[in-house]
């Protein structure tokens, strides 16, 4: 009886089985603009959606810190030996403040919960969605409480007028800082991409 001979340059391959697990990012929503002739990332939808999680998170920590550190001095006022000097406009201003500083607290955490509560459901966009808005709100109430703290500050050292100057002041800032600069600077970008190279 012949003995079966195997050919040396032949590599037997491992047949695929049907029943494999499917990779999950084969069944993620596409994304239009993966066929955008100006996109420059080799990044599939799932890895975009995970760099820009990344992104916010890296923004939260700073934001938390700020509104973290803000809150924490604004409770420890109380115990001050001045504070009982303060007439009920100041009173009711520094307590709206501490309001809006766990405000802005609670809205820069709350991305951290919904990614615990929503953890392994492969909701990542939705979760970026989600804190995004969440980022935005929460600078709406850092930027009061930071102009509200300075105005409190000022009414207390000088005058009423002085610190409501000072704050609207402030808030002046940052709406240019915070809302007008970004939009100037996007503007600018989408003028140079319709103009072309020189």
């Amino acid at each position: 009886m012949p003995t079966p001979t195997h050919d040396a340059g032949v590599t037997e391959r491992t047949p695929v089985r049907d029943d494999a697990p499917a990779d999950p990012r084969d069944d993620a929503p596409a994304d239009p603009r993966d066929d955008a002739p100006d996109t420059d990332r080799d990044e599939t939808y799932i890895e975009r959606m995970d760099r820009n999680w990344n992104e916010l998170l890296q923004e939260l920590r700073v934001t938390q810190t700020g509104a973290q550190i803000l809150t924490g001095f604004l409770l420890t006022v109380p115990f001050q030996s001045r504070f009982g000097d303060l007439d009920d406009h100041q009173r009711t201003t520094y307590l709206v403040l501490v309001v809006m500083a766990v405000v802005a607290t609670i809205l820069f955490i709350a991305p951290v919960s919904l990614h615990r509560l929503l953890f392994r459901r492969r909701l990542k966009p939705q979760l970026v969605d989600a804190g995004h808005w969440f980022a935005r709100a929460g600078l709406v109430a850092l930027a009061l409480t930071l102009a509200g703290a300075t105005m409190l500050l000022f009414d207390l050292v000088l005058s009423r007028t002085a610190g409501y100057v000072v704050g609207g002041g402030l808030l002046l800032v940052v709406a240019g800082a915070w809302l007008v600069l970004p939009h100037v600077i996007a503007r600018r970008a989408t003028a140079d991409e319709d103009a072309g190279p020189d």
